[in-house]
Formats: structure tokens, C-alpha cells, sequence
């Protein structure tokens, strides 16, 4: 049975899944959505490779624009790192509803920067779901879900390659549900009636606290590492970037300031936290500075 998509979608999230579906000759995409302020070109360029039809609107939800998607007679609606809030009158249009991919463990972990917030957190795994929308946000049923193991030696770059190449891949096998059937479903409620949300992250929300914990500072700096917007500190009125920092295992707790520099050499330093100490081991910074100096 050949479905026909409308594909709202941005990024490399959604490059790698759009790549498995065009070659599958039972799905066919009829439109591609972009969010609005994008930057994306290679959804662009896909749209002329494969001569799809090329959207983007202020308000998805807007009568203007579900006229124009009408024309399109869609069975099915795929959101892949879409940035606009559905409606049910745009969720329920295709005859097959509408599905999201979301990269998060739901009904945890609901809402923005999933990968980020995971990690400060101190998690062992992070989760890729798949479901059905409504008009709350990621609260629609599962069709599929699954978990990937987070190490210490993961950071916010490792788990977004895996998860680029996850989604897409969970994005196609439910997609195989909607050709053969049945379509798997199961309420959140029945995982966990309240579950929880993230807010999205910030400018501001980089600068570290040095009465944090030591391993509190290892999650913060590794969940904001690059391509995030890496943990920032101030120093003699100056900020440093700091990218990497590796915890200090057995290190014993002590007396001292947090945020004074206990170490230092050519390539990294040490940094007296909350409980212990932790060494960073990759920053930059425009100025000179010693031990015994105290970050802000």
C-alpha cells in the first residue's frame, strides 16, 4: 500500500531519515516543510533532486496554510525536529493522523535540549520515541521506543551522532507499521501517569557553578560540549570557554574555595569544586593565569 507523507522537518535529524524513506517505493513524500527560520539547504536541495513540493509558513496551524496542505491528500503526517506546536485540526487531517520522532525516553524527558539535559542529570541511558502527536507536547501515544547506553566517556557530541543515525532509523521501522499493520500504541499514562519536561536551554545557562559537586561540573561541562555552546567561566573579568573536563576518580575531599586553581600545566589544570576537585583538560582562554587564582 503506497503512503503519501507530508514531512515537517529540519536538520541532520531529518536528512538521514528522509534518505531511508525515498527509497522505499511504498512511501512516497508529497511535501517538505521546513521551520520557518531555517537554515537547512540540504531539505532544499532534496526538494528539487526529487521534485517535492517545498514548504515553509509563519503558522502551520493557520487556515492558510491547511488549505494549501489539503491539496496534498496525505495519509500521513511525519514531524522529524519540527520547531511549531500541532493543532488538532492539522494532527487529525491525514486519514493515518499524525507521528513525531522525539529524542527522549517519554513520558520522561519531554519537551527540549533531551540529550543536554540527560546528561547533566547523570543518566545511564537516553531513549528515542516515537508517537503519535496531540496537541499536548510529546504526551501522544508510543508506537515505538527505544534505549541507548550512556558511559562516562559519552558527551553531548557522541550521543548526537547516535542519535541522528537512531531516529532515523526508528522513523522508518514504524513507518514499516503503517504499510503492514498493526500499529502498535501505548498510552504514557500507562508507563507513568505524570511523567516530566525540559525547558529549553538558554543563553546564560552555560556558566558553571563551582559549588557544584565534582561529578555535578563532569555531567555540566560534557552535556554543553561542541557543538553545544561549551560551559563558560570567568576569570580575572575574562571568559573561558571549557569544552572538556575529565573527573578525578578517588580524589578525597578537602577544604577550600571552590573555583580556585590548585594545579596547572601546559595542557590542562585543576579546579577546587564543591566536594573534591576536577581537571580540564580542554578551554580556551585569551589571558595568562596561575595557581591560586579564583575563578568568578
Amino acid at each position: 500500500m503506497l503512503i503519501n507523507i507530508g514531512y515537517f522537518a529540519d536538520g541532520p535529524w531529518s536528512h538521514r531519515a528522509f534518505e531511508k524513506i525515498i527509497k522505499d517505493k511504498y512511501l512516497n513524500i508529497k511535501f517538505i516543510c521546513v521551520r520557518y527560520d531555517t537554515k537547512d539547504e540540504t531539505l532544499k536541495k532534496y526538494s528539487e533532486q526529487y521534485n517535492i513540493a517545498y514548504l515553509k509558513h509563519q503558522d502551520i496551524n493557520s487556515q492558510e496554510f491547511i488549505s494549501v496542505i489539503k491539496g496534498y491528500n496525505c495519509d500521513l503526517y511525519v514531524s522529524m525536529s519540527f520547531n511549531q506546536i500541532f493543532k488538532n485540526q492539522i494532527i487529525n487531517l491525514p486519514r493515518l493522523k499524525t507521528i513525531n520522532c522525539h529524542a527522549g525516553k517519554l513520558p520522561y524527558y519531554r519537551g527540549r535540549n533531551i540529550l543536554n539535559w540527560a546528561l547533566i542529570n547523570d543518566e545511564m541511558e537516553f531513549g528515542i520515541t516515537v508517537h503519535y502527536m496531540d496537541e499536548g507536547v510529546d504526551t501522544g501515544d508510543i508506537i515505538l521506543q527505544k534505549t541507548f547506553e550512556i558511559t562516562d566517556q559519552d558527551d553531548y557530541s557522541s550521543l548526537l551522532r547516535v542519535a541522528h543515525k537512531e531516529c532515523a532509523i526508528a522513523l522508518y521501522e514504524t513507518l514499516e507499521f503503517f504499510k503492514s499493520g498493526p500499529v502498535p500504541r501505548l498510552k504514557q499514562n500507562d508507563i507513568d501517569p505524570i511523567g516530566f519536561y525540559c525547558s529549553a536551554r538558554i543563553i546564560g545557562d552555560e556558566k558553571i557553578n563551582w559549588n557544584q559537586s565534582s561529578r555535578q561540573l563532569f555531567n555540566f561541562i560534557r552535556a554543553i560540549c561542541r557543538p553545544g555552546p561549551e560551559a563558560r567561566a570567568f576569570l580575572k573579568s575574562k571568559e573561558m570557554k571549557i569544552n572538556k573536563a575529565i573527573e578525578v576518580k578517588g580524589a578525597k575531599s578537602y577544604i577550600g574555595v571552590p573555583g580556585t586553581i590548585l594545579y596547572k600545566d601546559s595542557n590542562s589544570f585543576l579546579v577546587k569544586t564543591k566536594d573534591t576537585f576536577i581537571n580540564i583538560v580542554d578551554y580556551s582562554y585569551d589571558a595568562k593565569f596561575k595557581v591560586g587564582d579564583r575563578f568568578e
